[in-house]
Order: structure tokens, then C-alpha cells, then sequence
């Protein structure tokens, strides 16, 4: 079974619910206010030049709305956009031609930017400084390098590990911004607002305990939004309540802070497989089965921004504050 709280995009369904959940503009946008405003007068200052944004570089935990931004921000341009991943190109020329395909002011987003190969990202350092990229053309001693034109466009990257830029890539980018994780009432307002584009009637109390639930991420929420409207059809009478939600998230093994199996299982096989730690984060991985850069992208950010843990120099700690979640203050010692 997949994991009811995993970030990723899972099917077609997804894929397509999602595209429609998400807002246009930036006005509709919930969130994440000082980006929104700050993007609000880059964009505007590069209408009124009639120029090309400056390249923008969101990071953040997965599900937080980067690819959402980089619409929105072509959108505001009157621009297309032209989506792609850092796995995606895996040759040099393969992104050339990508650039190559680009029009006057148009976005390109790549996500998950830290993975570009070093030969791929070296094609992106004069194409976003000098709007040109270098070609060679034949083999051996006749080969030659010729330089060809880039329309003046905007890349927008998105990555959940900034840390793992090169330094010559990061400087390239004029605007670079984190995505903090969503405060309870703006999860609120999202969930209602998607309520009423899927037509699931949603009261309050409701939508509040899905909040309250969803990791203070809004994929999340929309993904959970889906699940309890399938238990409310089926089970009650089709309004999603307080009551509903609680029913559908117990059921689907959700707690009361948003963590599900995974995360309590991580928790916990700190607590009783290393006496609450530090635990080194390749152990930890091993111990409950999980790569170690899906613990650091997808489950560590919000169970270090709720103080559930803590990195220290010798590996992971959980804090009283787990212990306690858990029910297990008993075996805590400071």
C-alpha cells in the first residue's frame, strides 16, 4: 500500500486534480506571502521593462507549491512554460534542445534542479548569463564550437535539497526563496476552496481537523481531501464534518498531528532501537527500511519544524516532545 501522506505525485488521477486544484494567479494563491509579494513586483518591474524575469530558484519540502509558482509566474507573464526534471535531461544536448525550443519570455521550471549531471548544468551557465549556449559541431581535430542565440527567457528551479547546488549554478539565480510549511488556517482556506471545485460539501469543523492534519502541506491536504470525500460518500451523507474526518483519518492511520505509520515508525525505532539516539542517518535508514535521502526530503522537515526531533552532530534525537505524541514519556530521560 502506498503511503497515504507520501508528497509525490502517485497516478493520472492525481496528476489531473491536482492541475485543477491549483490556483492561476497570484491573487488566488494562498500562502507564502512574502514570496507572493515579492514576485508580485518582480513581475511587475519586468512588464513594465519588457523583459524577462530574473531566474528564480524556490526550495522547500516536497508538496509546498513550487511547480504552482512557476505556473503562475508564467502565467502573470503572458508566457508559456516548459516543465522538466533535473532526472529528466540527461545529456547535454538534449537540454539544448530544450532551450533551443524556447520563445521570447517564456519559462522554463526544472524541478528537482540538484540532480542535473555536471556536463548538463555546465549548458545552463552561459545559457543564463549570456542567453547563448555553446554547440560543437563534428569530431576529433575537426570539431568546432559554435555559439548559438537563446531567446530571453526565465528558469525557475525547484529543489528540496539546496544544499546540493554547486555554488556556480546557486549564483546564477537572481531571486532565491524557501517555501515554509502552511500555517493551519491558510490549509484551511485551501481545503474549502478545493472542496468547492471538486463539489464536496465541507462544513468549518471539518475542514479545520483536515488542517490540522495535513503536515502544514497543501498537496497533502488535497490528497487527503480526496480520501475522506470517498469515506463520507460512502459511509455518511456526503458532507465532510469533524466527525467524518476523524473517522476516515483514523482509518487511514493518520493521527492527531498529521503523522502517519512511517513517521511513528521512524520515531519509534529510535526510541527502541537506540535508546531515543543520536542515531546516524544511513543506521536509520537501514533500521526502518527507507533510502536515506527520502527520510532527509520527505519525513525529516516536519518532524524537525514540529521539534519532534533534532539533528545533532552524532546523528538523529527525538525529543520529549515525541515521547510524549507517542504516549511513551515513561521510558524519556533527560
Amino acid at each position: 500500500m502506498g503511503r497515504i501522506l507520501n508528497t509525490e505525485f502517485d497516478d493520472n488521477e492525481d496528476i489531473v486534480i491536482e492541475s485543477d486544484l491549483r490556483p492561476k494567479r497570484l491573487k488566488d494563491y494562498i500562502g507564502q506571502e512574502r514570496i507572493k509579494s515579492n514576485l508580485n513586483v518582480y513581475i511587475e518591474s519586468a512588464k513594465q521593462r519588457e523583459e524577462a524575469l530574473d531566474h528564480i530558484l524556490l526550495y522547500g519540502p516536497p508538496g509546498l507549491g513550487k511547480t504552482t509558482l512557476a505556473s503562475i509566474i508564467a502565467n502573470e507573464m503572458g508566457s508559456k512554460i516548459k516543465i522538466t526534471s533535473g532526472p529528466a535531461i540527461e545529456k547535454p544536448g538534449e537540454l539544448a534542445a530544450i532551450l533551443n525550443g524556447l520563445e521570447e519570455k517564456d519559462v522554463l521550471f526544472i524541478d528537482e534542479i540538484h540532480r542535473l549531471n555536471r556536463q548538463v548544468e555546465e549548458v545552463l551557465y552561459p545559457a543564463m548569463e549570456d542567453y547563448a549556449i555553446d554547440v560543437m559541431i563534428g569530431k576529433g581535430p575537426m570539431a568546432k564550437s559554435i555559439r548559438l542565440n537563446l531567446p530571453k527567457f526565465t528558469l525557475v528551479g525547484a529543489t528540496t535539497r539546496a544544499g546540493m547546488l554547486s555554488a556556480p549554478l546557486r549564483d546564477r539565480f537572481g531571486v532565491v526563496d524557501k517555501l515554509e510549511f502552511y500555517e493551519d488556517d491558510e490549509l484551511m482556506e485551501i481545503i474549502i476552496n478545493s472542496a468547492d471545485k471538486l463539489n464536496v460539501p465541507i462544513d468549518a469543523s471539518g475542514a479545520k481537523m483536515l488542517a490540522m492534519r495535513s503536515r502544514g502541506t497543501p498537496r497533502l491536504a488535497n490528497r487527503l481531501l480526496k480520501r475522506v470525500r470517498d469515506f463520507a460518500v460512502v459511509s455518511y451523507d456526503g458532507v465532510i464534518t469533524k466527525e467524518v474526518v476523524s473517522d476516515a483519518l483514523d482509518m487511514l492511520k493518520v493521527d492527531s498531528m498529521g503523522l502517519d505509520t512511517t513517521d511513528q515508525n521512524m520515531l519509534r525505532s529510535i526510541i527502541d532501537k537506540f535508546a531515543g539516539g543520536p542515531v546516524g542517518l544511513d543506521t536509520l535508514a537501514s533500521s526502518i527500511g527507507e533510502d536515506a535521502s527520502t527520510i532527509e526530503d520527505v519525513y525529516e522537515p516536519f518532524l524537525l519544524q514540529r521539534g519532534l526531533i533534532v539533528r545533532t552532530p552524532k546523528g538523529r534525537v527525538v525529543t520529549k516532545a515525541a515521547y510524549e505524541h507517542l504516549g511513551l514519556i515513561d521510558l524519556y530521560e533527560e
